[in-house]
């Protein structure tokens, strides 16, 4: 009887308290630190503050401290903002489809302060002095009399203190101040004319001056090569403006990671206007890839709906399709007015001035030529004749990177031999030639077994892309990337396995600059990358060094591979060790691994055969597709009518 009753009394309908209410909220809206950052930041703007500074301590778990110099809090309605759903920015629902402000619903303070030890001080212009006012989860005390500036301190100590489930699922303090990073950059990128201050364990991360000018706030935060590669646009169509800054097809990811989008100083996710930026790159970026944007909406309020989503990520528009349309068309016309061509230069900087260059006379010309041609002559000849290291070391013939020795020199072609060898030899390591094609004599089984593996085989390459071979009377067709990559992948495996992965060290570290979110992400997981070979290091700032590479990936574009990396971590849904280190391991061996496309030489053709049979798996590339097709010979009978 007592537990009929007390189930009857849980399932009638009831009021729940005010303090359940706040923690459902702040399930809903704090989900980590980051979107405490988040929820202070865009109430500072709010109170038309000209600088904030931000402090946190071990990735927002013990403090979160965001300082403005706002409009500050009015004495009278300090208690009311640490109410549920209190606020001044709308007072009916009509308000809701003319919303000029960050934040709205009044549940942030009030949500946060349940689950922390929550402090503000806050002064108002018409106040001689301010107040402090303290919450520790959920309980409140007097608001007392305290000296401070104009403007409004929020304190968060220890989040989620009384609910120690949820500050168990945290993770760990770098991977929580990314995110903090993150939302912060939206901040800046989204207010550049705000003096803005971050600052992790006392260290100074960013100290970002106001501008009037975007790409001064990009140059900080993504450094000068992306912010030199990225292209204007512009349009206007009755009262919605889109202005901003998209990259050059040359500066991609592997993910959407890269674009950001505003709307009225907001930061919000859009897949329609996702979709109509990856349609205006179709064409111009290989599959897989995805542009780099910043990108501005200007419209009036009333035209789009905010109040669609707890965190205000997502909106709704009026007319989308409109906005679609609009940014095709603004992205198509920019691309159709310029030279979208990629340069390609041998050296990161060039000594020699085009003016100071004259013309050579017709014989020095003729000299440097034959010279040119000898040289070019022995090096191809080195190459066939040193058959125990074949390497891959050209583009696809059929896109040839060197010049044409036939061609006549120009007064641009009129640079010294010895200058022309240096350059190459400078930009070898860093281009994005795929790695050797036979593993280390060390890794392969005696001559004898690959001499018979492959005595009665007679392969050719069809298209740069497949071999076709007869074996075991059947026709197999090969995919030469995908072979080649299994047998990169296990190899590599092994050797991450054995923690026996030979790196070399640069002699020079290679600088790359990344967001901070980025640069978080792979210090973090930089002993595991050290395992590869990969030794990387804080330059600081969001600047990383590269110290040492994997032998194995001797001619693959370290910068590249860096950011690659990122992108993979930063996708990746809360892995494993042992995920991380296979994901990755599979993405250095698809770089490794010979492309499609690229035209092979007989001996290289045998030498990619003979490694098929000393991998555990020649029929799938790590990524699952098939590495070879075979077609029988009762097949071939059948589809030509013989059979019968």
């Amino acid at each position: 009887m007592e537990r009929k009753a007390a189930v009857e009394s849980i399932s009638r309908i009831h009021q729940l308290d005010t303090s359940v209410i706040n923690k459902i909220a702040a399930g809903e809206v704090i989900e980590r630190p980051a979107s405490a950052v988040k929820e202070l930041l865009d109430n500072s703007v709010d109170a038309l503050s000209t600088r904030i500074e931000v402090d946190i301590m071990n990735g927002g778990a013990d403090l979160i401290r965001v300082v403005d110099n706002g409009e500050g809090i009015h004495p009278d309605d300090l208690l009311l903002a640490v109410s549920s759903h209190a606020t001044s920015k709308i007072t009916s629902a009509e308000d809701l489809f003319s919303v000029q402000t960050m934040g709205f619903r009044g549940e942030a303070l009030a949500s946060i302060s349940e689950v922390s030890h929550f402090r503000i001080r806050t002064r108002t212009a018409n106040e001689s002095q301010g107040l402090e006012f303290e919450v520790n989860t959920g309980t409140a005390s007097k608001p007392q009399p305290c000296g401070c500036p104009l403007g409004t301190a929020i304190e968060i100590r220890q989040l989620f203190a009384n609910t120690p489930v949820r500050r168990k699922f945290l993770k760990t303090t770098k991977t929580e101040f990314a995110h903090i990073s993150e939302q912060f950059t939206r901040a800046a990128l989204a207010h550049p004319r705000l003096y803005m201050v971050l600052r992790h364990n006392n260290k100074v991360i960013f100290d970002l001056p106001p501008s009037d000018n975007l790409i001064d706030r990009l140059r900080l935060f993504y450094g000068k090569k992306l912010a030199d590669h990225l292209i204007w646009v512009e349009s206007e169509i009755d009262d919605v403006r889109i202005w901003g800054y998209v990259s050059h097809p040359s500066e991609n990811k592997s993910t959407r990671k890269g674009q950001y989008l505003f709307l009225n100083g907001r930061w919000i996710q859009d897949r329609t206007l996702q979709h109509a930026l990856t349609e205006a790159y179709r064409g111009l970026l290989m599959v897989g890839r995805q542009p780099i944007s910043f990108l501005y909406l200007d419209m009036p309020a009333s035209m789009v709906d905010v109040n669609v989503h707890p965190t205000k990520s997502e909106v709704r528009f009026r007319d989308g399709q409109h906005l679609y349309r609009q940014l095709l068309s603004t992205l198509r016309t920019q691309f159709l007015s310029m030279d979208l061509q990629s340069q390609m230069s041998l050296s990161k900087q060039s000594n020699i001035d085009p003016d100071t260059i004259t013309a050579p006379d017709l014989t020095q010309q003729k000299q440097n030529q034959m010279e040119l041609t000898s040289w070019a002559k022995n090096q191809l000849g080195q190459a066939a004749t040193d058959t125990p290291n074949i390497q891959i070391n050209s583009a696809p013939r059929s896109i040839s990177s060197t010049p044409d020795l036939a061609a006549p020199f120009t007064s641009q072609d009129a640079i010294p031999l010895s200058h022309f060898q240096k350059k190459v030899e400078e930009t070898r390591t860093y281009s994005n030639e795929p790695a050797d094609l036979v593993m280390p004599a060390s890794e392969q089984k005696t001559e004898q077994f690959a001499d018979i593996a492959t005595a009665d085989l007679r392969p050719i390459q069809v298209l740069n892309c497949y071999i076709v071979v007869e074996d075991k009377g059947a026709l197999t067709i090969i995919d030469q990337h995908a072979l080649h990559e299994r047998i990169m992948y296990e190899y590599f495996r092994k050797r991450v396995l054995a923690q026996s992965v030979e790196s070399q060290k640069l002699l020079v570290p290679l600088t790359i600059e990344m967001s901070p979110k980025e640069t978080e992400l792979v210090l973090e997981h930089a002993e595991m990358l050290n395992s590869f070979g990969l030794g990387i290091e804080e330059f600081g700032g969001n600047t990383l060094l590269v110290t040492s590479y994997p032998v194995m990936l001797k001619k693959v574009n370290l910068e590249q591979l860096v950011r690659d990396i990122a992108d993979n971590l930063d996708n990746a849904k809360q892995p494993s060790r042992r995920d991380l280190l296979d994901d990755l391991i599979t993405m250095m061996s698809c770089k490794a691994a010979i492309k499609a496309g690229q035209r092979l030489t007989q001996e290289e053709i045998l030498s990619l055969l003979e490694q098929r049979h000393l991998i555990d798996d020649a029929h799938h590339c790590p990524h699952g597709r098939p590495s070879a097709l075979v077609l029988s010979h009762a097949e071939l009978d059948r589809q030509f009518g013989r059979m019968g």
